[in-house]
């Protein structure tokens, strides 16, 4: 009796997966046939019976099993007040952003590390200057810096010319403090990431400068003093 029971359950198991890919198959083809140029990087059920989870880049939509209808939003848990949907994305943020690495950033780095954040920034943004002439408070609380470019003018503005000038000086970090105090930087043009920055800026739909990434992939836009901000990821530490 047992055995039988182990076979039905391992059938009913083999039918759901089966059904699973089925389903996954469907709304892959159905968003192939209709939009071509999306590029899917997964599809999986969600929590909720019936719609799947799709991940394109660092975007998380949703789509009815059969893959007629995709849709957009926030999935939250009733009764844990949880937004599944933020949870799932700052993974694919994290992803993202190694997946750019470190190679491809500014780094501002303190002696002592306790506390790793990504910043988008924009050399000509009044905030964002005033974060960057803070640098010695940030890296005195132990917080290293990883900076991005997301020039909002848009590509071949002053601001993103001044930012592959920077990009391309011989030292990166002083050119950067250089052109946030609006000192003259020589111009200059490389191979450089600050299209890639920018790309990614938009995938994080990046409304504003400058935009705070932290190491469990959470968002803080705009300006956050120092302390504020060591508060803010002490806070987040103690909830994961």
């Amino acid at each position: 009796m047992k055995k039988l029971l182990k076979i039905a359950a391992f059938s009913i198991t083999a039918v759901a997966l089966a059904a699973a890919h089925a389903d996954e198959n469907a709304i892959k083809q159905s968003i192939a046939k209709s939009m071509p140029d999306v590029k899917i990087d997964s599809v999986k059920p969600s929590e909720v019976k019936g719609i799947f989870e799709v991940a394109v880049g660092s975007t998380i939509l949703y789509a009815t099993e059969d893959g007629k209808y995709l849709f957009q939003g926030r999935l939250i848990d009733v009764e844990s007040r949880t937004d599944l949907t933020e949870r799932k994305l700052a993974a694919t943020r994290l992803a993202a952003l190694d997946k750019i690495g470190e190679d491809k950033m500014i780094i501002f780095k303190p002696k002592i590390n306790k506390y790793t954040v990504s910043i988008f920034t924009d050399i000509d943004c009044g905030y964002c200057r005033k974060l960057h002439s803070e640098i010695d408070q940030y890296m005195a609380q132990g917080i290293t810096i990883r900076y991005l470019f997301y020039p909002r003018a848009g590509k071949g503005s002053e601001s993103y010319n001044k930012a592959i000038s920077v990009w391309c000086a011989k030292d990166r970090n002083a050119a950067l403090t250089a052109a946030k105090k609006d000192q003259k930087v020589e111009t200059k043009t490389c191979e450089n990431p600050v299209d890639e920055h920018m790309k990614l800026a938009a995938d994080f739909d990046v409304k504003g400068t400058p935009m705070i990434v932290t190491e469990k992939g959470n968002i803080y836009p705009g300006y956050l003093p120092a302390k504020e901000l060591v508060e803010a990821l002490e806070t987040e530490k103690k909830l994961h």
